[in-house]
């Protein structure tokens, strides 16, 4: 395995773009020179005549590193999954070109975080998914999940998908806790932790700052507080 993780969520809108660019802003702060990659984006927007991705912009903020075409490699207009956002386009969406990238970014950085599409079992080209690229790369899992009533089926069918597809889970990421939480949110990390097979490396609370650099900033620090954050660190191979 290479020094790098795949944080991948048991959903879209699970705030996989937030705990990825919270660990890389964390890497910074500690003196780790940490790269950053999207393969792959749906619902990009247009600047200047070019698509852009805002997760990887984010991502690259948090990191202290500029925005490139290796960062984001494929950025697709539309918001659906990829495989049909690129078939609109006529865009191929290549494994080869995405592993090559990713080498030239391990190849400058200590530690590489790579950022999925929604979930593992999104189709990316014919026939196959995300789960399929995490293979490709040869990286270990960070799943992140919500807390609320369901996360529980679906974190442990994301972690049960993925280890019996030979992938091997880190951990998982609980992100967004309320601050009172129910007793559903209460619950579900004993759950999660008992029945996936793989470690809960962090239970997230909820911010409600609109600025997103702003959550990162406020995450990062509050995980740098934290006593058990270098075990976390090392579970992640860091």
């Amino acid at each position: 395995m290479k020094r790098g993780i795949f944080i991948t969520g048991t959903d879209t809108g699970v705030g996989k773009t937030i705990v990825a660019a919270t660990f890389a802003r964390l890497l910074r702060m500690n003196g780790v020179n940490v790269g950053v990659m999207k393969p792959v984006t749906s619902g990009c927007r247009e600047e200047n005549g070019t698509l852009v991705s805002d997760d990887a912009l984010l991502l690259c903020q948090a990191a202290g590193t500029p925005y490139s075409e290796d960062v984001a490699p494929y950025c697709l207009r539309e918001a659906l999954a990829p495989a049909e956002a690129a078939k609109a386009e006529g865009v191929r969406i290549d494994f080869a070109h995405i592993k090559e990238v990713y080498e030239r970014l391990s190849a400058t950085h200590e530690y590489v975080i790579v950022e999925g599409a929604g979930g593992l079992m999104v189709p990316l080209s014919g026939g196959l998914l995300i789960a399929d690229l995490v293979r490709e790369l040869d990286l270990h899992l960070l799943v992140v999940a919500r807390p609320g009533l369901g996360t529980i089926n679906h974190t442990v069918l994301t972690c049960f998908a993925a280890q019996q597809m030979g992938l091997s889970v880190a951990g998982v990421v609980i992100n967004g806790m309320p601050g009172n939480p129910g007793m559903a949110e209460k619950s579900a990390p004993h759950h999660i932790g008992s029945l996936c097979g793989a470690p809960v490396l962090g239970i997230w609370p909820q911010r409600n700052e609109v600025d997103e650099m702003e959550i990162v900033d406020e995450l990062a620090a509050w995980l740098d507080g934290q006593q058990e954050t270098s075990i976390v660190l090392r579970e992640l191979g860091v």
